[in-house]
């Protein structure tokens, strides 16, 4: 359209409004696209007109124009349904699901699930799932990298942002690129002195500007807006046309603004991580004024351990003996069992139903229909031989536990009807028993040995929530305890079939749950209301009344908040980010602290028996445990005792119980006896040292398993799990190969420029979804047909060093093939942009951590250049290797990058001023002879202070801030050379392939090899031309792996069901586990290499 024209459609909207005709002109401003009136946009969203709302959008953005428009529209139709069901019209509710809603499916298929669920609701209020993505205000303050309790936001329609510590501020609506411009409220003002257009708004920056949008990857599992996981909810940034300037004398844009209207949409890629952050006294809502407070010594506060499960915990507990034993529960069915202190995943295992023949009708019918199943509650028996396992189907499973990774099954009970919303252990008549509660409205207690159903309570008005056993022994009957049942109302019980004895309403009348005192003799309970206000309160059980209420809640909680209790004077829930603290005999708040970030709006809390360590969820579906000084000795204790190799020199010794052990282990409170119980830990997985002072129960050890270490040897299919994948696109060779972050899917890129991913389902077979060797992927495309395809520009890709990273949030890919910089969207395909072209040429690519805007780029010409997203511009170059950039990490840990070239250099530099801290060159091991061009890559250990580093030559282990190398290890002269290596997700193996297709896998202990398979053992081919080039680590399961090999082909591999690891960890030298304690000379491999 011609500028003379544009002037003319805004000349015509200035008079249609002046002379009140609104629907005329809310008409053509939606036709032409030309101006987006957020008034009126914002009284129609207030007042409820959904369809008047998507209608006015349609005409500036479209559902899947990008993830902000995807998320705008799944917003609107997501109100529109919800309405419905309010109003008990079914029909226009299956109306809207189907063609309204049906299209985010493909995007998210467990929240289709979950909202399609609630047509079966009575009333859909009661589902959780409402509340987690049910929309607040404040949405935006949601992703804020560091949220400010009570942020003054008064609407949803201008960006949000709080201070962030390291003193960087967000770009304010007026001048950031993403958000252009927005119009006031108001009416339109007469039109200006000098004619009837503004004046040119400045000129917008370069069409890259601002792409990323710099949100935190804050996700809210409970009262979030919205959970389909679409990143920052910003309405301007989702508009693909021009906003008016903020000027409040002006609202049309002129005529001739055309190159506001031409420049690129923002795009913004929402998976930025937060900045590490300690609060040690905060604010709180619900005073006059902000008072601070002091911590207490004795509260866990150090961020100790951060532990990736991969799926968002619902659940945890600690082992009432061995305490750094954490059981937690997730929101896809899996279930782990932690030791916390050496970081070690003893057991893992995803839903599985063990009897479907024995399930109800009910039961076997919902889970045929869909077989998605989120674990509500897990928990262990007093003495810590069961642990109980409450799901949102129906079933309850009790496993016995029997030390180390042993873990059996002994009951299932198909316990109520839908959700089984919490369940616990008590001894009624001195016998343990199982208590259940669920959605139809019953508790129901089982016998703990055989399942039997003793008890059945009825006649609740609606779900039960949660039940809590009274362990006092001087009310009544001693061997008859309470017990208490609540759903916004709280009941209680005696362990017959005479209706509960007490019935009155608990604060917040909704998600409401108890706990007592350590000691049994106080009462609490947490509850959080639909409307988000939260409350902890102390109970008079004699009266049954309030005794106090606690304060400091924010105003509106974004999640249903958890609590617990601690050394009979604590209480701390997850609430605005953070951990809380109160002292049990005040009503103020005590303390807060934020874990350094990274934590939901209402995170997942647990104390361990003593209060020494504090499990708590994480955002990213991972774990942090913090620790007190005790809690820090107890750790550290069980870190050096984990594993003790003089142990193969001894003669066999009997197995201790280790519950037994446990027990007398713990018998006090002291540091000594918690050493102690560290003792019981290493005789629960099998190492019975300095036990003498303990007479447990002994049972004849059959052989001792560690007394003679053997390599692990793969050499037939049948030793393994494997899976080629399929594939129906012409390729030559597998160049870069990884999983998401989800875990769900695997993204390669072949040397030919083309990108393949595979993606798993969901199904009976593969409950959670999660990739597998087990069941066979698809090779995804979208609809539209089109490939992910690298610009290649005069170059031949097959001679082009290929690098490519992807987003934390597995949106976008950033990747190059020796062209252009290209940006794709992972869900559509579609380049959302190209930028940098060659000479020089891409080769390495890596995020920053704290700012996703900041790339670091190392090219081909042995330069890193530092780019700037938003600003589209190099921010520095950084000089220092002698050949090509090969591999690029960054630690947010130490805040450096550690980049590696082909030169065999290695360089730190710090990323405040960029300048190079240390470099260091490897040292070829004696008698091999590295090509020219040998590539060097890096990646940092799960603690962030020691990175791997993968030459053709050897494999090595660094500390980052002297460079020294504390572990190596080398192939015999005569091996083949190493062609990959990557640190499993839990940093506790490497997996290492080599180009006489052999795959080998590492103890990072010790850098020693436990275990090594051929690759022709499932492809029936050993040719050097089906060599795996690349290896790339499963994101949540650590003894999982995929080879990207050079005839094209993807392969994933896992170990048998029955072995669950690869092969066993060899011994440690010195009596230490900890492989960054010893160092091993650089320039001679050392007794530490193994055979090959």
């Amino acid at each position: 359209m011609s500028s003379l024209s544009r002037e003319l459609v805004f000349l015509i909207l200035q008079f249609l409004d002046e002379e009140k005709f609104k629907e005329t002109v809310h008409k053509l401003e939606q036709e032409s696209g030309f101006f987006f009136n957020m008034k009126y946009f914002e009284d129609e969203v207030h007042g409820g007109n959904w369809d008047e709302v998507e209608k006015y959008l349609s005409g500036f953005t479209k559902v899947d124009d990008n993830r902000y428009s995807m998320k705008i529209f799944f917003e609107i139709r997501k109100q529109k349904y919800l309405e419905a069901l309010d109003k008990h019209d079914r029909s226009k509710a299956v109306e809207i699901l189907v063609k309204d809603l049906k299209v985010f499916a493909t995007f998210n298929e467990d929240l289709f699930k979950e909202i399609t669920q609630l047509l079966t609701l009575e009333n859909f209020r009661y589902a959780a799932c409402v509340y987690e993505f049910a929309s607040c205000l404040n949405w935006q303050h949601q992703l804020c990298k560091n949220p400010r309790s009570n942020p003054d936001i008064k609407t949803l329609f201008v960006d949000h942002s709080c201070g962030q510590p390291n003193g960087a501020r967000a770009p304010s609506p007026a001048n950031n690129p993403l958000l252009g411009s927005l119009s006031k409220a108001g009416g339109f003002p007469p039109l200006g002195a000098h004619g009837p257009f503004q004046p040119t708004p400045a000129q917008v920056p370069a069409p890259l500007a601002g792409w990323m949008s710099n949100p935190s990857t804050v996700t809210h599992p409970a009262i979030s807006g919205g959970a389909i996981g679409l990143g920052p909810s910003s309405i301007p940034a989702a508009l693909k046309h021009p906003r008016t300037p903020t000027n409040p004398s002006v609202d049309y844009p002129s005529g001739d603004s055309d190159h506001v209207a031409k420049r690129t949409r923002p795009m913004g890629i929402s998976d930025e991580v937060n900045l590490p952050v300690n609060v040690l006294s905060v604010p709180f809502q619900g005073h006059g004024h902000s008072q601070a407070f002091s911590a207490p010594d004795d509260l866990p506060r150090a961020v100790a351990r951060i532990l990736n499960q991969g799926s968002s915990p619902m659940s945890m507990d600690f082992h009432p003996v061995q305490q750094t034993l954490l059981l937690v529960g997730t929101n896809v069915g899996d279930i782990a069992l932690w030791e916390v202190g050496s970081r070690e995943r003893l057991v893992s295992k995803s839903f599985k139903v063990w009897d479907v023949s024995a399930c109800s009708m009910t039961l076997q019918a919902a889970l045929v229909k869909d077989p998605a199943v989120s674990v509500n509650r897990v928990i262990w028996s007093p003495d810590g031989s069961l642990f109980g396992v409450a799901y949102s189907r129906h079933i309850v499973q009790i496993y016995s536990y029997h030390g180390g990774e042993e873990v059996r099954q002994h009951l299932e009970i198909d316990a109520h009807t839908g959700g089984v919303n919490d369940i616990a252990f008590s001894h009624p008549n001195k016998q343990l028993c199982v208590i259940t509660c669920g959605d139809d409205k019953t508790i129901k207690v089982w016998d703990a040995t055989n399942g039997t159903k003793q008890y059945t309570f009825e006649g609740h008005e609606a779900p039960v929530y949660s039940v809590c056993p009274h362990y006092k022994e001087n009310i009544q009957d001693p061997w008859r305890p309470y017990l208490h049942i609540l759903y916004g109302k709280i009941k209680a019980w005696l362990y017959d079939n005479m209706g509960s004895r007490v019935d009155y309403e608990a604060p917040g009348r909704w998600c409401t749950t108890m706990a007592y005192s350590a000691d049994g003799t106080r009462l609490f309970s947490c509850g959080t209301s639909k409307e988000g206000e939260s409350y902890i309160v102390e109970w008079n059980e004699s009266e049954g009344a309030v005794k106090r209420t606690y304060q400091g809640f924010r105003k509106r909680s974004l999640g249903v908040v958890q609590f617990d209790t601690t050394k009979n004077r604590y209480l701390a829930a997850g609430d605005d980010f953070s951990i809380k603290f109160w002292d049990m005999d005040s009503v103020q708040p005590l303390t807060s602290f934020d874990a350094e970030g990274g934590l939901p709006a209402s995170p997942r809390i647990r104390f361990n028996k003593d209060g020494s360590l504090l499990a708590v969820s994480t955002n990213d579906n991972g774990l942090k445990i913090l620790a007190n000084l005790d809690g820090m000795r107890l750790l550290r204790t069980l870190e050096n005792l984990s594993y003790d190799s003089s142990r193969t020199a001894e003669a066999p010794k009997p197995t201790i119980n280790p519950i037994s052990v446990a027990a007398a282990a713990a018998s006090s409170a002291g540091l000594a006896e918690r050493s102690a119980s560290v003792t019981a830990i290493a005789g629960m997985n099998g190492d019975t040292r300095n036990v003498a002072d303990v007479k447990p129960r002994i049972t004849e050890e059959s052989s001792d398993k560690s007394k003679i270490w053997k390599l692990t040897e793969i050499n037939e299919p049948s030793q393994c799990r494997s899976l080629r994948l399929p594939e129906n696109l012409r390729v030559t060779k597998i160049s870069r190969l990884i999983f998401t972050n989800s875990g769900n899917a695997i993204l390669a890129l072949a040397s030919n420029a083309i990108h393949l991913l595979w993606k798993w389902q969901r199904s009976d077979r593969n409950s959670n979804g999660k990739a597998t060797a087990s069941v066979s992927p698809q090779l995804w495309q979208p609809s539209s047909g089109i490939l992910m395809t690298n610009d290649v520009a005069d170059t031949n890709p097959e001679e082009a060093v290929p690098c490519f990273a992807l987003s934390k949030n597995d949106s976008y890919v950033m990747s190059a093939s020796g062209g252009k910089i290209s940006l794709f969207n992972m869900m559509t395909f579609k380049t959302m942009a190209t930028f940098m072209p060659p000479p020089p040429a891409a080769t390495s690519l890596a995020f920053h951590p704290q700012d996703n805007n900041i790339i670091a780029i190392g090219m081909d010409d042995s330069t890193i250049q530092i780019y700037n997203v938003r600003v589209d511009e190099v921010k520095s170059k950084l000089k220092g290797h002698s050949k090509r950039i090969t591999g690029l990490a960054f630690s947010h840990v130490l805040n450096v990058l550690v980049s590696s070239g082909a030169d065999s250099q290695l360089c730190v530099w710090n990323t405040d001023g960029w300048e190079k801290q240390k470099s260091r060159f490897l040292q070829v091991p004696a008698g091999r002879t590295p090509t020219a061009l040998s590539d060097t890559r890096v990646q940092f250990h799960q603690d962030q202070i020691h990175f791997l580093v993968v030459h053709e030559t050897q494999l090595a282990i660094f500390e980052t801030t002297k460079l020294d190398c504390v572990k190596q290890w080398a192939p015999r002269d005569t091996s083949a050379p190493i062609t990959h290596a990557t640190f499993s997700c839990d940093s506790q193996l490497v997996y290492a392939s080599f180009s006489d297709a052999s795959v080998c896998v590492f103890n990072v202990a010790n850098l020693r090899l436990r275990c090594r398979k051929s690759y022709c053992i499932s492809s029936g081919q050993c040719q050097l031309q089906r060599s795996p080039l690349v290896i790339a680590a499963h994101p949540s399961e650590a003894n999982e792996f995929a080879l990207g090999l050079s005839d094209g082909g993807v392969h994933v591999f896992e170990p048998l069901e029955s072995e669950n690891k690869w092969g066993v960890p060899p011994p440690v030298e010195n009596g230490s586990a900890s492989s960054m304690a010893a160092t091993t000379s650089v320039g001679a491999p050392g007794s530490e290499q193994a055979q090959r």
